[in-house]
Order: C-alpha cells, then structure tokens, then sequence
C-alpha cells in the first residue's frame, strides 16, 4: 500500500496567472538576459585594456543596446491579441526596462578607478544578481532555489569565461 502525500500550494488564480505572463515572466527574462548578456563585453574589455571607465562606457553602451532591442523585440514578437500576453508596447517596455537594469548593475562597479578593486566589486554585483535572480525565480514560478540558482549561474560561468578567454586573448 502507498501512501502519496500532497502538499498545500496557493492556488493559481488567473488574475495571479496573468500577471505572471503579462508582467513577471516579461521582467524576469529582460533581467536575465541584461544580467548574463552583457557580462562577456564588459569583463572582455576590462581584461583587455585594465582600464575600468573604458568597461564603464562599454557596459553602459551594451545596457542601453540590450535594453532597447530586447523592447523592440518582444514588444513586435506579437500583438498580445491571440496569445493573450497584453499590450506589446507594455511588454515591450517591461522587458526593455529589466534588461536595462540587469546589465547596467554590474556596469557601475567600474566607475571605480582601480582595476582590482573595479573588478571585485563588480563580481560581487554579479553574485547578488544571480542570487536575485534564482529566487525571483523561485519566488514567481515555485522552483528550486537551488536548481534556479545551479541554471543561472552555469550560464554567468560559460559567459564569464568565454569573455575572460577574449579579454585575456586580446590584452596579450
């Protein structure tokens, strides 16, 4: 005989259900993608040139590109009429926003004039985003904290290395 023990979740109601497609998933996947996308640019750089305002400029420029392409794109990938997801100039501007924002955190850490002490900071920054990031995750979408965390920091690793490869490859 099995016994199958159920546990006691909120139930998901659709105005919860629309919130989560129309706005949360929209912002969590701008901050995500700011957050690891622009990594590789900015710490290529910094690696490169050991010149923090010149990674300054460089992640400002790749937050604000970031920002305003991943608007357009998903404010033109539909118009919210069959699928349901809302105005796409909102979703648009939801995901443009948070893709601006997870890009541009890391970026001012090297406002710092010293290199190492731009760069620790900067990790720091970095290790915050990914924890924030797991338990918006965790948060919104009832996964693990850890899987979430496992997940977003394998692709910050992969990037940061990829981009510490080339600032390395191009500083010698």
């Amino acid at each position: 005989m099995t016994t199958t023990t159920h546990t006691e979740t909120s139930p998901v109601t659709m105005d919860s259900r629309t919130f989560l497609l129309k706005r949360v998933q929209p912002a969590l996947s701008g901050l995500m993608d700011g957050s690891l996308s622009t990594l590789a640019p900015i710490f290529a750089v910094v690696l490169a040139t050991h010149h923090p305002l010149t990674a300054f400029f460089t992640g400002a420029a790749t937050a604000l590109g970031a920002g305003v392409s991943m608007a357009f794109s998903e404010g033109l990938s539909d118009t919210g009429d069959l699928t349901g997801r809302g105005s796409p100039v909102l979703r648009g501007a939801i995901t443009g926003g948070g893709t601006f924002a997870g890009g541009i955190f890391h970026t001012l850490p090297f406002l710092i004039p010293g290199y190492g002490a731009a760069i620790s900071a900067a990790i720091i920054v970095v290790a915050g985003e990914l924890l924030t990031l797991a338990y918006l995750r965790h948060k919104f979408f009832q996964t693990s904290f850890a899987r979430s965390f496992l997940a977003v920091a394998v692709g910050g690793a992969i990037i940061a290395s990829l981009s510490a490869g080339l600032g390395l490859l191009a500083a010698s």
